[in-house]
């Protein structure tokens, strides 16, 4: 008896000590953690101009302040954990805010209201050369990715494994179950524009601001998510090669490849140039919610750099519907974010949707041999639409202009203003009438 309370004192003694030894650890954890975040201030007007005579012009703007606040502990044995809030809040709306006429929707949530949602909680493990990261997340892959254009970026649930073992190769694995969109996708109102813009099929003025089934949100059917598998090589010098596939369950098979490749210019060692290449393939799986697909899409893109100059032009093409096929038979389908084309405007992804030929040139200037720390871009992109898209019946174009400034005398300060200037983006089939307009945007994101 006096042996078995020894061996009960001892026990205990032994418990107190590790749970003592635990809590210290697991109480640096969060002591020796991060907090970073972001403060955003967003202001957005678009001119609406349409050339049917019953239709009456009408000038949209919204203003938004929010962003997003990031706790992440310090590594315990290869265990941390992070937590992001994220939130949006108009101010100086107009009178009616729900009326999308006057207040323009891609700030902000449902109704055009605030709101706020824990965007990220996840759990994460490092052994090794191996990464699993688990739970509410931010990703950026090129079929599903954040989309950040506006207030809120798209958000994630998913469980991922990634590992480097193998020398100048990245390996990830993983599974997707929910997504939760951002305030950019509120620019669409369902139907093949939006499922080829990154959008819900569906619904994506409503969907906002909540963790929703994969196949729920992208086509109105509870799927069993998204199944993604990935290499990226970068052995060779200026080379990188990499290959994603996105098996949505019942929905569709996406494949995606890109090649990128830099080189020194044998004339001048001031001109470095470059060209990528990039192809999707998407064929319908299981029970084939999102109907018949069978899309293709290829681009290609040159360019060069001139010390602080950057030039390119890039084409892509997409297969094309013949007149018994839906409009989803032969486009990209990308409900979830994911919109990694070359030849997207600033606004029109018009390059996804069937028989599509896109042409984009850009240029942009780094101003800091001059003093400031300044970038300017200019763009132009023109799409040669083709028949039976479902959208649109003549060729759409948009050109614009991007200017970046982080002033000196504010650390982690950055301006930006933005504008787009889309001519014909929708061309009516029996009328001829056309959709166009004029937007400007000006950004303040302040890190820390």
């Amino acid at each position: 008896m006096k042996n078995q309370m020894k061996l009960s004192i001892v026990t205990v003694g032994i418990l107190s000590v590790l749970n003592v030894n635990a809590a210290e650890d697991l109480s640096s954890m969060f002591s020796e953690g991060k907090t970073s975040g972001q403060i955003r201030e967003f202001s957005i007007s678009r001119s609406m101009d349409y050339s049917a005579p019953t239709t009456e012009n009408y000038t949209r703007s919204a203003n938004a302040i929010g962003g997003y606040l990031k706790f992440e502990t310090a590594a315990y044995s290869g265990l941390s954990l992070g937590a992001a809030l994220y939130t949006t809040n108009g101010f100086l709306l107009g009178e009616d805010k729900a009326t999308n006429k006057e207040v323009d929707p891609t700030l902000l949530g449902k109704d055009n209201e605030s709101y706020s949602i824990l965007g990220e909680a996840y759990l994460q493990y490092k052994a090794g050369n191996t990464t699993f990261k688990g739970g509410r997340q931010l990703l950026d892959t090129p079929m599903a990715g954040s989309d950040d254009a506006r207030m809120l970026p798209n958000l994630f649930e998913a469980y991922l494994v990634i590992n480097t073992d193998i020398a100048d190769t990245t390996l990830i694995g993983g599974h997707v179950t929910k997504f939760a969109q951002g305030t950019f996708g509120r620019a669409y109102a369902g139907g093949i524009l939006s499922a080829t813009s990154g959008y819900s099929a569906v619904d994506s003025k409503n969907q906002v601001g909540d963790f929703v089934n994969m196949g729920d949100y992208a086509i109105g059917e509870s799927t069993g998510g998204v199944s993604v598998a990935s290499a990226t090589y970068t052995g060779v010098k200026n080379l990188k090669l990499q290959l994603w596939d996105y098996y949505a369950h019942d929905i569709l098979n996406a494949v995606y490849a890109q090649a990128d490749y830099s080189w020194k210019c044998l004339l001048s060692d001031n001109v470095k140039p470059y060209a990528s290449a990039q192809l999707i393939k998407e064929d319908d799986v299981g029970d084939k919610y999102a109907g018949s697909v069978n899309g293709l899409y290829w681009a290609a893109k040159v360019g060069a750099k001139i010390e602080n100059f950057d030039a390119s032009v890039a084409y892509s093409a997409t297969s094309e519907n013949d007149a018994s096929e839906a409009a989803t038979a032969n486009a990209i389908i990308t409900p979830w974010g994911g919109m990694p084309a070359f030849t997207q405007g600033m606004v029109t992804r018009h390059m996804f949707l069937a028989g599509t030929k896109a042409t984009k040139l850009a240029a942009s200037y780094n101003w800091k041999a001059f003093g400031p720390n300044l970038s300017t871009t200019l763009y132009y992109v023109n799409f040669d639409m083709a028949e039976n898209n479902g959208y649109t019946y003549d060729d759409a174009s948009e050109s614009g202009f991007d200017v970046i400034y982080s002033p000196a005398m504010v650390k982690n300060l950055q301006l930006r203003v933005r504008a787009n200037y889309a001519d014909d983006f929708n061309v009516a089939q029996t009328t001829g009438y056309t959709t166009s307009w004029d937007e400007y945007r000006f950004i303040a994101n302040y890190n820390f």
